[in-house]
């Protein structure tokens, strides 16, 4: 049996793309824009109901079996949203294929269903970065990062969530034991999702405040403009710097650390995203922790005395194409007496998109001021906390899903105006 225009248009009117034309992007590689059955396959392939083969093609001119046909049909059969017309049409296609329909019914109706309901993806990073401080020694990492992330449907509005990671160091040729580091249920609503476990922790001032995980429930309701509201814990030991004593470091006159295992985090966050060109939005967090005490010496330094934070960011950025990017976004926190303040710059130019398509690339230039009491646990791996200047960076993926990026910054420390340096470099591989 051939995929002819009579056999794909069916199908797809079964499953209303006919109504939903340009409603779905095309995953298949050999099925391009201005093909005749674009649109049909693309429809088909977002209501899965055809999932072509393993290298991303299609293969419209290859003979297909009538038990893959009855395969296609018996995942229109499944579908619920139908008009009479379909319906009618799919119990025709369902008797012509009575026979294989029968014989594939317990696989195709029990086993494959459930199996649908399981997806993984993750990935294979490969990391090294040499950090510099004037005056002091340079230190250099050499480790990679191996990451899944299974999804799990519930139901038609409730999905689970997991990632899980697992850590080397090549230069010592150490591994660390798999584990569990997110895990959350989500429901998604018309203009509202709700989250809840351990989740990412992504803010919307491009992560200047916090890319990390936390554990409590987020709700985010709206369309065009945006509330995110979301009240947890978040681990204090993340907010800890490997250079100073402002967020974390709580030693006391003897040595001794003053911390917190969790701190208690409360935020709330309102996004423009209307305009495909222009965006923006303010936000506010909270924080409980003794580890924002910071004792040196028997004197309090950075933050004094207190034992929270109160962070307010702001963003706006501008899409001019789909290539050419340029945003910012500032965050201060107003019960820190020293680098209360963060702010950054980008311009960005590309389509890399995580290496989706061999030979994409991008680069972007940035200056950034990270404040480390106001940039808790910012997304940035090419500049180090507590420092400004200027960083510039690059992708290209060499081929399908594997890339390699490369950063350098260069500036100076902001407690001592001492020069301060970074290389990043990385090879991942997405699955």
């Amino acid at each position: 049996m051939k995929k002819t225009l009579v056999s794909a248009l069916t199908t797809a009117l079964v499953v209303g793309a006919a109504s939903t034309t340009f409603a779905a992007s095309n995953p298949f590689s050999d099925v391009p824009a201005d093909h005749w059955a674009y649109d049909a396959v693309s429809q088909l392939a977002a209501d899965g109901v055809i999932e072509g083969y393993g290298d991303s093609t299609f293969q419209g001119n290859k003979n297909i079996t009538r038990y893959e046909m009855a395969q296609m049909v018996a995942k229109a059969m499944a579908k619920t949203d139908v008009s009479a017309a379909d319906k009618a049409m799919i119990d025709k296609l369902a008797a012509e294929f009575a026979d294989e329909l029968n014989n594939l019914g317990v696989r195709v109706a029990n086993l494959e269903k459930h199996a649908d309901n399981v997806k993984f993806t993750g990935k294979l990073e490969y990391t090294y970065t040499s950090t510099r401080y004037e005056n002091e020694h340079r230190t250099n990492t050499d480790g990679y990062v191996f990451r899944l992330e299974p999804t799990a449907e519930v139901n038609d509005h409730w999905d689970i969530h997991a990632r899980l990671d697992g850590n080397g160091d090549l230069s010592k040729d150490t591994t660390t034991n798999v584990s569990l580091e997110r895990a959350w249920a989500q429901g998604n609503y018309k203009n509202f999702t709700v989250k809840l476990g351990k989740q990412p922790l992504y803010t919307n001032e491009h992560g200047l405040v916090f890319d990390e995980t936390f554990s409590g429930a987020n709700l985010e309701f709206g369309n065009q403009l945006k509330a995110t509201l979301l009240a947890g814990r978040v681990n204090a030991n993340l907010l800890k710097s490997d250079r100073y004593a402002a967020i974390g470091g709580g030693f006391d006159a003897d040595g001794n650390v003053v911390a917190d295992d969790t701190a208690n985090l409360q935020g709330i966050n309102l996004q423009y995203a209307g305009d495909s060109k222009l965006y923006g939005g303010v936000g506010y967090y909270h924080l409980d922790s003794n580890d924002f005490k910071a004792l040196k010496n028997g004197q309090y330094t950075h933050n004094n005395d207190e034992d929270s934070a109160d962070i307010w960011s702001a963003n706006l950025g501008y899409n001019f194409d789909a290539k050419n990017a340029l945003w910012a976004s500032y965050a201060n926190n107003t019960k820190a007496d020293e680098q209360d303040y963060a702010w950054q710059v980008e311009y960005d130019y590309g389509n890399y998109q995580d290496a989706a398509n061999k030979g994409s690339w991008g680069w972007y230039g940035a200056y950034r001021r990270l404040g480390q009491n106001a940039s808790l646990m910012g997304t940035y791996d090419g500049v180090q906390q507590g420092t400004k200047g200027w960083e510039i960076g690059a992708q290209y993926a060499i081929f399908k899903n594997v890339g390699i990026l490369a950063k350098y910054f260069d500036g100076e420390q902001l407690d001592n105006g001492k020069d301060a340096s970074k290389l990043f470099g990385r090879v991942e591989f997405f699955f």
